[in-house]
């Protein structure tokens, strides 16, 4: 997706573009993104082939309504566009964490925060960091390095190590994760969107599924997935297929959004280098840095929920069981919030991004994205005076992440460790 600022031109599009892949990859959404926002905040697309209406909103107060009110707006039928493209029914209803809502959600989510929780990410510091000057190491020794694979494996690695996968697998589990979110993508298609997604889903089912079976309820020590082996929810131990699930998930969620964030913050700091000088010479700064990354990078670009009601808003009426899309790309940017939203600034706040989302399902690996990216940024304001894009940048085809597949970029380093 492309990352512009005003004046723009106008976007012309239809509503199926929406939900089209190649559509955002090679489209100035912001621009489509600030002429609803003004103009149509609450949108009815109608994308056809059979596929179902759906509602959008852009605003920042919009968007953080349909993602914190359960009351009004469910989870429960699914949460991404792909149910809305591939008019696929969610299979996962009520056995997912993603797919759940209160109290259901938090008999899968209170047990698995502890997964996550500060003092097990503390445990992951020391390969975030081994993993980060590795990245930067093989930028500097190669002269001009493309990034955007190593910074998909970033996440595999502490990912795999939480949840117990051997490392000989990270590499074809980080593809899958691709053709899960990328289905259109040719670098990731197997063929039409529904057979590279089905292809996807029953080859990471069937490696989870033999993972399952090397666990064991009374493991002392368990992994992610051991963990999910030794719940319980309200109706007993958790199923086979519920852990398969959340394993899934669990996956997808945290590999997707952190190799975009490290990758747009290759991009902006290259395009503004006054800004990565003002961190260099602020170590203040880093923290708020951060927090401007995440927003001027939208890590998920939309998210979505279920009317339970008729709900109104912007004078119109949603209707009970009507899909609505939240697009967060577009709150982030929402002037209302955010002054001067399309300036990089890092000295930003307060900055109420929605990069994580927001209520009952903000990202429960929030913590370890922003461990992970917090340590990068260290280790690369100590390794690397400036940054330059030395190449043709591609963007991923995708409705759910605005990710790179291609980002050639050169380090020049800081004195203190030329070799």
């Amino acid at each position: 997706m492309i990352i512009s600022k005003p004046p723009f031109c106008p976007v012309q599009f239809q509503d199926s573009d929406l939900l089209n892949s190649g559509f955002h990859a090679a489209t100035d959404m912001h621009a489509l993104w600030a002429d609803l926002r003004e103009n149509q905040p609450l949108y009815r697309a109608d994308p056809g082939g059979g596929r179902e209406p759906f509602w959008v909103v852009t605003r920042h107060e919009d968007v953080s309504r349909v993602l914190r009110s359960h009351g009004e707006f469910s989870s429960r039928r699914g949460t991404i566009l792909c149910v809305l493209d591939l008019n696929t029914a969610d299979i996962a209803s009520d056995n997912m964490m993603a797919d759940t809502d209160p109290p259901r959600h938090r008999e899968f989510r209170e047990p698995l925060n502890k997964a996550f929780a500060p003092s097990v990410v503390a445990t992951q510091e020391r390969l975030l960091r081994e993993l980060s000057q590795d990245l930067i190491q093989s930028v500097l020794e190669a002269g001009v390095y493309d990034i955007a694979h190593k910074t998909m494996m970033f996440p595999m690695a502490v990912t795999g190590t939480l949840m117990g996968l051997p490392p000989e697998s990270w590499e074809r589990l980080a593809e899958l994760v691709m053709m899960t979110i990328a289905y259109d993508d040719p670098d990731y298609s197997a063929g039409s969107a529904q057979a590279t997604v089905r292809q996807a889903r029953h080859e990471l089912f069937e490696y989870f599924q033999k993972e399952y079976a090397q666990r064991s309820r009374d493991d002392v020590d368990p992994d992610v997935i051991g963990a999910m082996v030794g719940m319980d929810l309200s109706e007993g131990p958790m199923t086979q297929e519920q852990v398969l699930l959340n394993a899934f998930v669990l996956l997808i969620g945290a590999n997707v959004t952190t190799p975009h964030a490290l990758c747009t913050l290759m991009s902006v700091m290259a395009e503004h280098p006054e800004q990565y000088r003002a961190v260099q010479e602020n170590p203040e700064l880093r923290a708020s840095c951060l927090q401007e990354l995440l927003r001027w990078s939208s890590p998920v670009t939309a998210l979505m929920r279920y009317a339970v009601k008729d709900v109104e808003m912007h004078g119109r009426t949603i209707r009970a069981g009507e899909p609505v899309t939240a697009w967060i790309g577009a709150a982030n940017r929402d002037e209302r919030v955010f002054p001067d939203p399309y300036t990089f600034d890092v000295a930003r706040r307060p900055n109420k991004h929605l990069a994580f989302g927001l209520g009952p399902h903000y990202c429960i690996g929030a913590n370890l994205a922003k461990v992970g990216l917090d340590i990068f940024l260290d280790e690369l304001l100590e390794r690397v005076e400036s940054i330059e894009i030395a190449g043709e940048v591609k963007h991923v085809a995708s409705h759910f992440v605005p990710g790179y597949k291609s980002m050639p970029v050169r380090f020049t380093p800081r004195e203190a460790h030329v070799r």
